[in-house]
């Protein structure tokens, strides 16, 4: 198989992390997402509950600052620790998955990427997070409000580029019309569709 590179962004509560781990099942391919967490606090030396926290997180604006392109930030560096250890990955000619990690970005320029954004419902993601999470209404809204903002943040300022806007992706898709299931299968398809392409080319 000629190598590909799913890259999934996603909107919190659509479901966009449990589509990345099927697809990578579908695709026997490895995932990066939480793994990359294991990874980061194996060469910081942090625990792995300590890097989780920083992960996907803006920097703080009165305590970093950055000299001679470095930055005194740990949310930049591991941010950058991510960007690198997946490009690394992409480099050596090898096919995954990855969540997030402006990955649909940092990885632009790989003809083998197909980057996909996951958006869905309000009332949708609502749900799903009550249910997932345990939460009321009012909590399942304010925590998807916060994990989206935080997302929004991160992304835009280590990319430069608004976080969710369609022309950074190839597809994006609103797991909410067809359901989780038949929203794999249709990204499947697509994939597929375009491993087919790019065979032809050759």
């Amino acid at each position: 198989m000629s190598q590909i590179i799913i890259s999934v962004g996603r909107e919190f509560g659509s479901g966009g992390r449990v589509i990345a781990e099927e697809l990578a099942k579908r695709f026997d391919l490895p995932i990066y997402d939480r793994h990359l967490i294991t990874e980061i606090a194996e060469k910081t030396g942090m625990t792995a509950s300590d890097v989780e926290k920083l992960d996907e997180a803006p920097k703080s604006r009165l305590t970093s600052r950055r000299v001679r392109g470095f930055s005194n930030s740990i949310e930049d560096n591991i941010a950058e620790m991510q960007f690198d250890f997946i490009r690394k990955k992409a480099e050596s000619g090898e096919s995954f998955v990855v969540v997030g990690r402006c990955s649909e970005s940092k990885l632009r320029d790989f003809d083998c990427l197909c980057s996909l954004f996951i958006i869905g419902d309000s009332d949708a993601k609502i749900k799903r997070v009550m249910e997932v999470y345990e939460m009321s209404e009012s909590e399942a809204k304010s925590f998807i409000d916060k994990k989206d903002k935080k997302r929004k943040r991160y992304h835009n300022y280590h990319v430069g580029l608004h976080w969710g806007d369609s022309r950074l992706y190839d597809l994006t898709v609103n797991s909410s019309r067809l359901g989780i299931k038949k929203t794999v299968d249709f990204l499947e398809s697509y994939i597929k569709a375009r491993q087919d392409a790019a065979a032809n080319k050759k």
